[in-house]
């Protein structure tokens, strides 16, 4: 067995002090509100537990850019969105309340065409791609260092896969809304973190297919350091604390029939789907002021 020496040679240390990364949006750190325990939403779709959420809390439309690639694309004069992100002290949980106004709603398909609002968070912000090899536009030599990229033809490609897809980092479609099927489509091989205790969702709204309305979406996800495929029994949530920098971001996946899908992105990157280093970064925030005893 080869160790290696205690005394590290300069090379190597200089390698090291270069593998760190910057998240997206630099110059802003969204904020995630810490909900009082007693004052936890309940999931049930009702936003009225959310009105103790200050306004300077919500991320909007205003923060969101289309990377669709045709342009105009579905949402450039009709989509309105608000966010609203929430923790509690002591839990491992992220709560969510999503928003949405728009004049068509698509979500008659029984498969993944549907309006949706995806969501990828990194937990530890350790950063680094979290898909499997078959994401094309996150495996790339911008985005991928060129050892990384040479697959390694003595493991298995599933295994592989399973080792990747979804365990570092974590991304769930959430369907907006969803009917008759899953709340959320998991991108990863974990598929089990959509499911109770793990997560939870409720959903508001009156609009059927192809109509214009309101839609509200109330959910909790768990975020994970490590999510084996094989269950919660091999994996390790993430440890939630006042101030932690967590990484986050989400794309709402707009379709309005014939028109061309909009992809509204938080982050400046599109690839933020796959890859944690490009998600924004979000601070878990102490309690406001005026909500302590």
């Amino acid at each position: 067995m080869t160790v290696m020496p205690r005394r590290w040679s300069p090379i190597l240390a200089a390698m090291l002090a270069t593998t760190g990364f910057s998240l997206e949006k630099p110059a802003i750190t969204y904020q995630v509100f810490q909900f009082p325990a007693d004052r936890a939403p309940v999931i049930d779709g009702d936003a009225s537990d959310w009105a103790q959420v200050p306004e300077s809390y919500v991320e909007d439309r205003s923060h969101l850019h289309n990377t669709a690639a045709e342009p105009p694309a579905a949402g450039d004069a009709t989509l309105a969105v608000r966010v609203k992100v929430g923790w509690v002290k002591g839990e491992d949980r992220l709560y969510f309340l999503y928003e949405a106004e728009d004049d068509y709603w698509d979500f008659a398909q029984p498969g993944l065409r549907n309006d949706t609002f995806e969501v990828m968070v990194d937990g530890d912000a350790s950063g680094g791609p979290f898909v499997a090899r078959d994401q094309k536009s996150v495996w790339t030599p911008d985005l991928i260092a060129p050892a990384d990229l040479r697959a390694e033809p003595r493991i298995d490609a599933e295994a592989a896969r399973r080792a990747l897809h979804g365990v570092h980092a974590q991304n769930y479609h959430v369907f907006t809304p969803a009917v008759n099927k899953d709340w959320a489509f998991i991108l990863g091989a974990g598929t089990w973190i959509k499911d109770a205790p793990w997560a939870k969702s409720a959903q508001r709204f009156t609009v059927k297919p192809g109509e214009g309305g309101k839609i509200t979406v109330e959910f909790y996800l768990t975020p994970f350091d490590y999510a084996g495929a094989e269950g919660p029994e091999r994996s390790v949530t993430s440890l939630l604390t006042e101030n932690k920098i967590i990484g986050l971001s989400w794309i709402v996946i707009d379709y309005d029939g014939p028109t061309p899908r909009g992809f509204w992105c938080l982050s400046p990157q599109r690839a933020a789907f796959g890859h944690a280093s490009l998600l924004c970064a979000f601070r878990l925030m102490p309690p406001e002021p005026t909500l302590t005893p």
